[in-house]
């Protein structure tokens, strides 16, 4: 008989003591693994937080140090600071020691919690902060069906501009964009649509490095076009538009190129999304689709270091706010085979799905008539 078992029998507690959970978690692999998710899960918001405090890149800047010049460094309550640092101490994300009373960032963490390349992992961890908030409405979603809308994620387009803009800071004009073979009619000239342009910061990239080419951004966020615009404006770019439009109705044979990053998989009828750009595109055109790059068979994903996360913002996010549009949800893992087959059944002959040594999160569909 277990000592939980025992406690129950007479009537003592339900909750096993912090020493008999210990043990039982060294008995009991299931429940160990259980224990280091809860753990894990705390730990990513702390990362997570830390990024969006500054409490990273501070730390990344100092010698070893106490709580209170960590909180100073970062602008920075000391007690909140302390109390972050006791748990990522806890986690293994700094070191500390008990003798000085200072703290230092791990040197093999620091690579993946800092900078603004994409080999920050600390952006992304935001996001569970983030939409991990509209649980209490999910809840009710699972129990009657619907789904949330963008306005339940008021801080959702930043977040997205901001891990993104890190991938296309470093790759889209010289890697990114070469895969449609277009670089030499982009430079000479042409006219290009972004769909689910967001904040409009690739659209923007692109519209500095080829001045002769016309871009245009579509979205529904007003939030979103607005720091579109304002970057544009900042830029002092001439040759770029946004505008509030739906990208289910495109006008047709009006573009050379059409690209759409991470914007497909939760509209609210993608097919029809699809079937619009194949229509917008000239003879010539192509359309550059960039998506998660994941199996559409969920027995291909089990061993996918991601996997979890993936279907946890598809649940979370993108399969539920397709259906509070009255869509499909197809979701975040709807996967390469089936986004080549549906890119084909929209009317694209010659289809190829390109990946980058680099990026590891994502798929580059160049699609052509």
């Amino acid at each position: 008989m277990t000592t939980t078992e025992t406690r129950l029998q007479q009537g003592t507690t339900t909750d096993p003591a912090p020493d008999d959970t210990a043990d039982a978690a060294a008995e009991n692999p299931t429940l160990d693994r259980l224990l280091q998710v809860m753990d894990d899960g705390a730990l990513a918001l702390l990362i997570g937080l830390g990024h969006e405090t500054g409490l990273l890149e501070a730390l990344a800047d100092l010698p070893p140090a106490t709580s209170r010049q960590v909180a100073d460094a970062a602008g920075l309550d000391e007690r909140y600071v302390r109390e972050w640092l006791g748990g990522a101490a806890c986690g293994e994300l700094v070191e500390y020691d008990p003798g000085a009373g200072t703290y230092a960032l791990c040197p093999q963490v620091r690579p993946f919690v800092t900078g603004n390349g994409p080999d920050n992992l600390a952006r992304v961890m935001r996001y569970l902060g983030a939409i991990g908030a509209v649980a209490p409405r999910l809840v009710e979603c699972f129990r009657h069906g619907g789904g949330l809308g963008y306005a339940d994620y008021p801080d959702f387009h930043r977040l997205q501009a901001e891990e993104s803009a890190a991938v296309n800071d470093a790759s889209l004009v010289d890697t990114i964009i070469p895969l449609t073979g277009l670089v030499d009619r982009l430079v000479a000239g042409i006219d290009v649509l972004d769909v689910g342009c967001g904040r409009g910061h690739a659209v923007n990239i692109l519209g500095r490095a080829f001045p002769r080419s016309r871009f245009t951004g579509y979205d529904f966020s007003a939030d979103a076009l607005v720091a579109a615009r304002a970057e544009a404006a900042a830029w002092g770019l001439t040759n770029v538009t946004f505008e509030d439009h739906d990208v289910a109705t495109l006008p047709e044979g009006a573009f050379d190129l059409v690209t759409a990053f991470d914007a497909v998989h939760d509209q609210a009828h993608p097919a029809t999304v699809l079937a619009a750009v194949r229509r917008s595109l000239r003879d010539d055109g192509t359309f550059l689709m960039v998506d998660i790059k994941a199996s559409s068979e969920l027995e291909d994903n089990l061993e996918l270091p991601w996997g979890t996360f993936l279907y946890w913002i598809s649940t979370f996010h993108c399969m539920t706010v397709s259906l509070g549009q009255g869509g499909e949800g197809l979701g975040t893992v709807w996967g390469t085979q089936l986004a080549e087959r549906m890119v084909r059944a929209a009317g694209f002959g010659d289809v190829t799905v390109n990946e980058l040594a680099d990026d590891p999160f994502n798929v580059y569909v160049v699609a052509r008539p």
